[in-house]
């Protein structure tokens, strides 16, 4: 292992519960020789911002947020804006990026600038492979449990694929629906699952890399 370890990029788009996952077990034996050297947000009012600004030491933050950027830039599209995100990835010579809670589809040309890096991309998703992909899973899910549909739900690290949430499952961990939960229990079980899944599939692919990472 080279000095410096694995360098991560996380992208948030939120409150950053899943970034502070992160942000705990770097450099303990749940994610050892890891460090988050950039978290970038499309929204300003991201609270991730905050936690990892506080962070000790401070973690390096950026926001770039899709509409003022087109304004800024008349004649500029969404594929730019992509392709802007990605120079700010990659300029932080990141072994991983992963998104957490990053509330953007990103378009093919996006990709495949990170992944000619060989920078993996992963993306944490509350529901189970196949199940209720996109926005709103948590809400789905329960409301097809409601109806007898399902008798469980789930929470899950993926590959990041042009269709969204198809990539290659990383790591998969079922969510107990009760029969007397609201819509707030089943949430907050699935966010307790989340912080465990986000962190041992970030430390599943760093391990799965070949070679030593560089600082």
């Amino acid at each position: 292992m080279a000095s410096g370890g694995h360098r991560i990029v996380v992208l948030i788009s939120g409150s950053g519960t899943n970034l502070q996952a992160l942000i705990d077990a770097q450099g303990t034996p749940s994610l050892p020789n890891a460090k988050i050297v950039l978290v970038l947000s499309n929204r300003k009012a991201a609270y991730g911002l905050t936690r990892a600004q506080g962070a000790d030491p401070p973690i390096l933050t950026q926001v770039l947020a899709l509409q003022p950027y087109l304004k800024a830039n008349p004649g500029k599209t969404r594929d730019n804006y992509d392709h802007e995100v990605s120079k700010i990835v990659l300029a932080a010579s990141p072994h991983l990026l992963v998104l957490a809670g990053w509330m953007h589809v990103f378009s093919d040309a996006f990709l495949r600038e990170v992944e000619k890096e060989n920078v993996p991309i992963i993306n944490l998703h509350p529901a189970l492979p196949g199940a209720f992909d996109g926005v709103n899973s948590i809400q789905r899910a329960f409301d097809a449990f409601g109806r007898g549909e399902i008798e469980h739900s789930g929470v899950m690290v993926h590959k990041v694929i042009r269709e969204v949430d198809r990539g290659e499952p990383v790591l998969v961990r079922t969510v107990e629906i009760k029969k007397e939960d609201t819509l707030e229990d089943f949430e907050q079980r699935v966010h307790q699952t989340e912080w465990s899944v986000i962190v041992e599939g970030t430390k599943i692919v760093l391990e799965s890399r070949s070679g030593n990472p560089t600082a």
